[in-house]
């Protein structure tokens, strides 16, 4: 039996669950040939958007590497934060790190996407030791742990690993047919995180660059932890992975990817805020600070949208965020928000590459965006590393997981 989805607007005034449907969002759109999403069995979903102006273009995703990278060749020595802390090497060997997780007896989780594994990393005081917990899955990105259960959802597989920080070896528990996943690959990658209903929410990207998606993606989803009790939390999402909540009004808050083949000035990669449920972030019609988009076209486009707290840079790929609440850092870091910014490629110059600090009210007012771990950057054209996703530890000190490198950093403050 397939499970009913229910979008969170004027549905829900009607009793029980209705299948999801186009919204009115979606209504008298016109799409231009880039905005198919269906492309021919030989050109890579990358291309999707791109404009025959651009046929030629050298722009490509970089490819990840997929072996281990020797601690000689990591740049931490290449990297800065700024002044009173401190940054080092905390764990290697992990080709492909990307998203984190910490256990409640303090091993972290990280999952990856092309190399399909979910790493384990102990402390063992003066050095880590990491090992393979699970490999040869579809992109296993999003984990996250309930209790002393390990959660990871690839694109296709949903895993429950209970006890684990116990019982290395423990088999994990399928609930895959509990959540009844849209099939398609394209920035279905997971984020998975446990919010301060008890829930657990999990975002579904649009399966394309630009394309006017099908009702079960481009959105953030919530769920009991039994797969019951489906709700869409926010909707018009092109690529979130990363989300926090802020620690006093215990909203959410989310990172998203703009599209790509526009210009090099973007548009911008976001932070948003969610203030009620069912809101309206603009994909695939209006992006950033309001721009209409060229490929999927509709009158007052960004009419209803939520418009972003703050933008964060042109194609940088704002990914894993979260508010720093801990005692270590100065006083003025309480509430601040921590973002991964991968970088980018379709672009002619790099940006990102970094992790930035956000300053901003908790109703979303003034907001500035400062860096704040920088170095992975060689000039214009190359990068030393790829910032993914950061975590706090309970002493208050951030981890930074690098993909390019497949490692962690560990930094710290000590004035």
């Amino acid at each position: 039996m397939t499970r009913k989805t229910c979008a969170l607007s004027v549905l829900l005034a009607a009793s029980g669950c209705a299948p999801m449907a186009r919204t009115e969002e979606s209504a008298k759109v016109e799409l231009s040939a880039a905005a198919n999403p269906n492309l021919p069995a030989n050109v890579p979903i990358w291309k999707q958007g791109m404009p025959e102006t651009a046929a030629t273009s050298p722009l490509a995703p970089h490819p990840p590497r997929l072996t281990d990278t020797q601690v000689a060749d990591i740049p931490v020595g290449h990297l800065e934060v700024p002044n009173g802390f401190k940054i080092e090497l905390w764990a290697s060997g992990m080709p492909g790190a990307r998203m984190m997780t910490r256990g409640p007896k303090g091993k972290i989780y990280v999952g990856t996407r092309t190399i399909g594994r979910v790493y384990e990393v102990t402390d063992r005081g003066a050095t880590r030791e990491s090992r393979i917990v699970i490999d040869k899955l579809t992109q296993p990105n999003g984990l996250v742990f309930r209790g002393d259960s390990l959660y990871v959802m690839a694109i296709d597989r949903f895993l429950r690993f209970d006890g684990i920080e116990d019982n290395p070896g423990v088999e994990p528990v399928d609930i895959t047919a509990q959540f009844d996943l849209p099939p398609k690959q394209h920035h279905n990658w997971k984020f998975l995180a446990a919010g301060p209903d008890g829930k657990l929410y999990v975002p579904f990207g649009a399966p394309c660059n630009i394309c006017d998606p099908e009702p079960a993606y481009a959105q953030i989803r919530r769920y009991n932890w039994d797969g019951s009790g489906m709700e869409v939390v926010a909707r018009g999402i092109r690529n979130s992975v990363g989300f926090d909540w802020h620690p006093r009004t215990k909203e959410l808050w989310f990172t998203d990817n703009g599209r790509d083949w526009l210009d090099d000035t973007g548009p911008e990669d976001e932070l948003n805020r969610v203030t009620k449920v069912g809101e309206f972030f603009g994909f695939p019609y209006c992006h950033a600070n309001g721009i209409p988009d060229r490929d999927v076209r509709k009158t007052n486009a960004c009419a209803g949208v939520t418009m972003p707290v703050v933008l964060l840079g042109s194609h940088t790929a704002a990914l894993g965020m979260r508010f720093y609440t801990g005692s270590m850092f100065p006083r003025e870091y309480q509430d601040n928000i921590l973002i991964a910014r991968h970088g980018s490629w379709n672009r002619s110059t790099l940006s990102g590459f970094d992790v930035v600090r956000v300053i901003v009210d908790a109703d979303g007012r003034n907001a500035r965006v400062e860096p704040f771990l920088t170095g992975f950057l060689s000039g214009t054209d190359k990068f030393l590393g790829r910032p993914t996703d950061v975590t706090q530890m309970p002493d208050g000190a951030v981890l930074v997981s690098d993909e390019l490198n497949g490692c962690i950093y560990r930094i710290s403050y000590s004035g």
